[in-house]
């Protein structure tokens, strides 16, 4: 997690931002807030943020909207915080680009847990080998045909050009790239990728995978095809031959 991360918090209750900072502000976060959507769209044009705790339910511009906002313009890490608990919500949310979902009542305790889980994912592993060549470091990274990653720098490679990814689809693409060939259960990539004990449904993986597939399929449907659903049990990373 960098030493100095920066927050948003998008709240209409002031309330809640003020419980919210307190304890952010604890653990060394900055924090900035906005009451509503589109004042968040212009902080996040004018200021450097590092993640957004989003509501959903605000005056104004909804978080449903804002959050498809955000991600038209960034792959920051979005933590939905939201007095709606339906399945089809948290689905919704995934699939508009949130990458976790908090539902009201919380403890704060836990959103600080899940920010720090987030932002280890966004930030790049320690440069300890910052001194290596382009070669080094290209001999670092899992290479398949059409698509390369590279860890140190948290990146995808197809034909030359860079995938933009979310911290969390990077995060599950890398791990099933890293166990190539064997079948991965939701259960264990919510654990593995997630990061923490995850109290939602594991349809949250299904909606960051399509996700992954779609993006990946932009730049190369052969590349789409390596994440390869099997049926009733899970997901795996495969080269077909």
């Amino acid at each position: 997690m960098p030493a100095e991360a920066t927050i948003l918090i998008v709240e209409d209750e002031e309330k809640i931002r003020r419980m919210l900072r307190l304890f952010l502000e604890q653990e060394a976060f900055d924090v900035l807030e906005a009451e509503e959507g589109l004042s968040a769209l212009d902080i996040l044009r004018q200021r450097m943020v590092d993640l957004v705790i989003l509501d959903l339910m605000m005056p104004g511009l909804d978080g449903w909207t804002t959050c498809r906002k955000i991600r038209e313009i960034s792959e920051l890490p979005i933590l939905i915080l939201t007095a709606r608990g339906e399945e089809a919500d948290r689905v919704l949310g995934f699939e508009l680009g949130a990458d976790d979902y908090v539902v009201k009542p919380f403890s704060p305790r836990e959103i600080v847990l899940r920010v720090k889980a987030l932002l280890r994912r966004r930030a790049p592993l320690a440069t300890a080998n910052s001194g290596m060549n382009q070669g080094e470091a290209f001999e670092k990274g899992l290479h398949f045909p059409e698509l390369s990653l590279y860890p140190e720098g948290r990146k995808a490679v197809i034909q030359g050009e860079t995938l933009s990814l979310s911290p969390l689809e990077y995060d599950l693409l890398l791990y099933l790239a890293q166990h190539a060939g064997r079948v991965m259960s939701r259960d264990l990539l919510l654990d593995r990728v997630w990061g923490y004990e995850y109290g939602g449904d594991s349809r949250t993986v299904d909606t960051h995978v399509r996700r992954l597939r779609e993006k990946l399929s932009r730049l190369s449907p052969t590349a789409a095809g390596y994440v390869i659903t099997v049926r009733g049990s899970g997901y795996k990373f495969e080269i077909s031959p």
